[in-house]
């Protein structure tokens, strides 16, 4: 029997030699840390004594149990004492950050520390860095369980999950009692507006408003109440809910700034204006990354209103800043990226603004860069918008954009841009795998993805026709009218359509493509309009070698007019009009592309082929005109000093604990070789048992990936020992060691710990041979969708340079 399967019937067997209840592992065995204070709202449940508790019939039924026996002040292993709503969202401590914002909002506490991190929390609130804004709270809450406004941040930290919000705001009301006439005012606002139902959302809204103007008419110094009071005015307006007077918003914004010049209200000023008037708020862009300069997404807003006035480069410094912001902070804090909001937003907007300017190698690397990110099913998954979806859509812009048609067909076997079973995105990649090898004149590999999709094609109209059949068949089954026969028909073909409009397409343009190389331009013609979705500058090159130099100027021409100071329609309007023979007013627009293309890649295709003008020109080789400052842009600190511009996996931290024989294991014997880092919250915790049991048919497909496994425990060497000594004798010997962390310290290295109620928590991590981190999950359920895990962990192992 695999070791995984004997590790699962031994804990089934202590499971219940012990007793389904299987107690959890004692806090003691790890002192909290010194902001640790005691739980204040025990876990609700129903208590049961033996005589009411039936023996399972398996491991779901044993957990079941386990959970419906769960006696006032229980916890299931890995959970808060508190409930539900702490389960989730961050677990370690927080600590005392420069460059949050300058703000106040008094809290009754006598406790040191709450204020300052109750401050903290309401500048990352402001900075919509909500993650970090809950987790500030939290050690508000650890430090004073008696801080009602603590509990109020929480709720405030989880404006885009309602179920979290309502929990945390009714804690803030039971601790109402002793906190002042201002906080009661603070909290009854927002209990009011999550008391409220859903359907009544305008007027729940409108509510909050009106709540907000009463505490500023009771306390007319309170700052946060004006921003606050912005931001949601701000907020409604999605909500079917329009801004009547935007001046009137940013008349109360300019109250707060006349007080605190470098409040982080600049950020909502920016979001007033931003779809309104860009220009009225250049004076925030240029404040608002000053103002929290410890916030990435402070950096980013700017970008905003720069993208609407069409100042790319600026737009493009501005989102970079908040990169490298959230880089530095991701790998000294070890949180995955994409568990930040407005993470993967602000990257992908970057790689777009890149393009813009023309800084064509760095936008590539930056999508590469949201591929490798780690992959996580509530995080980051490809058929969901996040880095991983993210990246790959940029990549395949800027490769196909600037004709880097050598790059696009060596990544296309790589994880970069691999096959995928989502079936629009395959169809996406053979698209552009087709254009990319007909640009590089292979013609024959051209051909092959037009076989490649028209046999998709061929198998959707064979399931379309089948489905068809059938449903015909049973509609005349059922004695159905005639009409009814053939909706029925109908429908069912329309619903087993799949993508098929989507590879039509895609089989036009490469059949045009196909046309072009073999000379047949109206055939070719004929195809791209039937396409109907392809680039102007693409078009306007197929003019001109069509013979159509008229139709190639005015496309090109159209192109560059309608993507203002964006370099690479300008760049491509140049080309056309010196292959038209309209010398001088190609030099015209080239000036027009010198000054807005001071960052461009020179080397990239669309720019080589106007070295020959340049040249001409008596311009030198770099024939870009060094860019310049705006006054109004605003004092901006060294990129390179706020961090990485791409994300990379943090080190692990070494650790030595001995096996249940004493013979010690560390992660140093793993050099070189990868392994899966398991942390177990001991032989009582029946979810662990079901993870193992999950584990043990995975075991040779592991071994296969050339992946190790180690798993530490939160039992001592004796413990594991007598728990390990009463397997069957028939299972033998055990494939994988497994350790004894009784002081939890390899538990706290890795974060696998609730800093704020001191217990342990579940922990999954894949450990390269460089000793690098490539990927984790901590919380209070064990990571249970293991394929997920193999592969992922192959993809990381397999990325280039790995």
């Amino acid at each position: 029997m695999p070791r995984f399967l004997a590790v699962a019937v031994v804990i089934l067997t202590l499971a219940s030699t012990q007793g389904i209840r299987c107690e959890e592992q004692p806090t003691s065995a790890a002192p909290a840390a010194p902001s640790q204070a005691p739980a204040t709202a025990p876990a609700t449940g129903s208590a049961a004594t033996s005589a009411d508790t039936k023996k399972p019939s398996g491991l779901a039924a044993a957990i079941a149990a386990k959970a419906q026996a769960q006696a006032p002040g229980e916890r299931m292993p890995g959970h808060s004492a508190h409930g539900e709503a702490f389960d989730e969202g961050p677990r370690q401590s927080a600590y005392l950050m420069e460059g949050t914002g300058r703000v106040h909002l008094a809290v009754t506490s006598s406790v040191p520390g709450v204020q300052q991190f109750f401050d903290q929390g309401v500048g990352q609130l402001h900075g919509f860095w909500y993650f970090e804004a809950e987790r500030s709270f939290r050690q508000c809450a650890a430090l004073d369980p008696k801080c009602a406004m603590a509990y109020w941040g929480m709720a405030m930290a989880n404006v885009n999950n309602d179920k979290r919000a309502k929990k945390f705001i009714q804690k803030a009301v039971e601790q109402k009692a002793a906190a002042s006439p201002r906080e009661a005012l603070w909290i009854d606002s927002l209990a009011a507006f999550y008391a409220a139902e859903p359907k009544e959302e305008k007027s729940r809204r409108r509510a909050l408003v009106r709540n907000l103007e009463k505490i500023i008419h009771e306390y007319p110094d309170d700052l946060e109440a004006k921003a606050f009071l912005a931001v949601q005015i701000w907020f409604n307006s999605s909500k079917d809910l329009p801004i009547t007077s935007h001046q009137a918003v940013d008349a109360l914004l300019s109250e707060v700034f006349s007080a605190e010049p470098l409040h982080p209200a600049h950020h909502y000023r920016i979001h007033l204006w931003d779809k309104e008037k860009a220009e009225r708020a250049l004076q925030a862009a240029a404040m608002c990354g000053r103002s929290a300069p410890a916030i990435a997404h402070m950096w980013h807003m700017p970008g905003h209103i720069y993208s609407g006035l069409h100042r790319y480069a600026e737009a493009a410094w501005q989102q970079e800043a908040s990169a490298r912001v959230d880089h530095a902070r991701m790998i000294r804090d070890r949180i995955l990226p994409d568990q930040i909001h407005n993470y993967a937003h602000n990257n992908e907007w970057l790689i777009r603004d890149l393009l813009f300017v023309g800084r064509v190698h760095d936008a590539v690397a930056l999508a590469k860069n949201m591929i490798e990110l780690p992959r996580h099913p509530t995080y980051n998954v490809l058929t969901k918008t996040s880095s991983s979806q993210y990246g790959r859509l940029r990549l395949f812009e800027v490769l196909s954009r600037y004709e880097l048609w050598d790059e696009l067909v060596a990544l296309a076997d790589t994880p970069y841009l691999e096959p995928t079973e989502i079936p629009a995105e395959q169809v996406k990649r053979l698209r552009l795998l087709g254009a990319a090898h007909f640009g590089r004149g292979d013609v024959l590999a051209g051909k092959a993805q037009i076989a490649a999709l028209s046999d998709m094609l061929a198998k959707i109209k064979t399931a379309q026709q089948a489905a068809g059949e059938d449903a015909e068949k049973k509609a005349r089954d059922q004695k159905n009218p005639d009409d009814q026969i053939a909706k029925a028909k109908n429908d069912a073909i329309v619903a087993a359509a799949g993508e098929t409009s989507r590879i039509e397409t895609a089989l036009a343009e490469l059949n045009g493509r196909l046309a072009l190389a073999g000379g047949q331009f109206a055939a070719a013609k004929t195809e791209f309009d039937k396409a109907g979705d392809l680039s102007k500058e693409f078009l306007s090159q197929v003019a001109l070698t069509s013979g159509d130099p008229a139709r190639a100027e005015q496309l090109a021409r159209e192109a560059a007019e309608a993507a203002t100071a964006q370099v690479q329609p300008l760049a491509n309007y140049v080309d056309i009009l010196v292959r038209c023979g309209k010398t001088q007013e190609a030099k015209t627009h080239f000036e027009k592309l010198r000054a807005a293309g001071a960052q461009l890649d020179l080397d990239v295709p669309v720019f080589r082929r106007l070295s020959p003008l340049a040249r001409e020109m008596g311009l030198p080789d770099d024939w870009r005109v060094p860019a310049t400052t705006a006054a109004d842009f605003g004092e901006r600190p060294p990129l390179d000093s706020l961090g990485p511009l791409r994300w990379h996996p943090y080190a692990a931290e070494d650790w030595s604990l001995a096996d249940a024989d004493g013979r010690p294991v560390s992660l140093h014997d793993y050099r070189g070789k990868p392994v899966i880092v398991v942390f177990y919250l001991g032989f009582g915790c029946l979810h662990c048992v079901e993870q193992v049991r999950a584990l043990a048919p995975m075991a040779g497909e592991l071994a296969d990936a050339g992946i190790s496994i180690v798993a530490i425990s939160t039992e001592s060497a004796e413990q594991l020992k007598s728990a390990l000594a009463i397997r069957p004798a028939a299972d033998g010997p055990l494939t994988f060691p497994i350790v004894a962390d009784p002081g939890m310290q390899a538990f706290h290295q890795y974060r696998a710990f609730d800093d704020f109620e001191g217990i342990p928590l579940h922990g999954a991590f894949l450990v390269d041979g460089a000793g690098l981190v490539r990927w984790q999950d901590i919380g209070p359920e064990p990571f249970m969708d293991l394929k997920f895990l193999l592969g992922e962990s192959k993809r990381l192992l397999a990325l280039p340079g790995q």
